[in-house]
């Protein structure tokens, strides 16, 4: 749905001089970007959520940018860790291995975490982070909409054959809700947020671009408790409390 978004915005603004990319360099980067930096990242988030709380797979997730920044600072040469960065990594990272050590699920029905959820997590950040630092490196000097269509476009072409292969296509288990949830990501999750993500990475650096997964924590936690029932305890709070004081030691001066 998002790539018939993006070929309306071609069709549309073909008048204007916007027309779909020939670039070879903008398609290879940009499905490199697409097939390893969103495909897999994408089905290890959503797969793990059968196996964590979207408290908990979130706040994991913020360790994404610690990170980042650790890669960073060896393959970007302007981007260096400082004292307090190196100390935020330390405590972000030290928060999410606090919540995978206690077992911490944050489910509705109490039940402790399954492993397969933490590990999915762990690929999502790791493939994530390496997304971050590739973009920056070889297409700061690409088309952010150019870019953005073409990832989304080779993440479909990945993902949807794997999807009808593994799980099929039933429409009639879906309800209103659903596809009210389908709507919401394929505009707001997808179309919107690709194109955002790559335009933060050009305009403000790998570093400015991954700090925007910090807001994700506090939106699913609260969501998840208000909407699904699920738990936050007193160690998933803890683990918060160590990720978020990581986040203030990485952006401070």
């Amino acid at each position: 749905m998002a790539s018939l978004i993006f070929t309306a915005f071609y069709l549309w603004n073909r008048s204007g001089g916007r027309t779909i990319p020939k670039d070879r360099r903008l398609w290879f980067h940009a499905s490199v970007i697409g097939i390893l930096g969103t495909a897999f990242p994408m089905w290890a988030f959503i797969s793990s959520l059968q196996y964590l709380s979207s408290g908990v797979t979130s706040a994991l997730i913020t360790i994404a940018p610690a990170f980042t920044l650790t890669l960073a600072h060896f393959l970007l040469p302007e981007e260096r860790m400082t004292r307090n960065k190196s100390l935020g990594v330390a405590f972000a990272f030290g928060g999410g291995l606090l919540i995978a050590l206690r077992g911490e699920s944050g489910l509705a029905d109490g039940r402790q975490a399954d492993a397969i959820g933490y590990i999915l997590v762990s690929i999502a950040i790791i493939i994530g982070g390496c997304r971050t630092i590739y973009a920056q490196r070889f297409m700061r000097t690409l088309d952010t909409f150019d870019v953005a269509s073409v990832r989304v476009l080779t993440t479909t072409v990945v993902i949807l054959p794997i999807s009808i292969w593994m799980v099929g296509i039933d429409l009639h288990t879906v309800d209103g809700w659903g596809y009210f949830a389908l709507v919401y990501s394929t505009i707001t999750g997808t179309f919107l947020g690709l194109f955002g993500e790559f335009n933060l990475i050009k305009r403000f650096g790998a570093t400015a671009a991954a700090m925007t997964a910090y807001v994700i924590p506090v939106v699913a936690s609260l969501g998840g408790v208000l909407l699904l029932g699920e738990q936050i305890t007193s160690w998933i709070a803890v683990g918060m409390a160590f990720i978020l004081l990581g986040i203030t030691l990485t952006t401070s001066r």
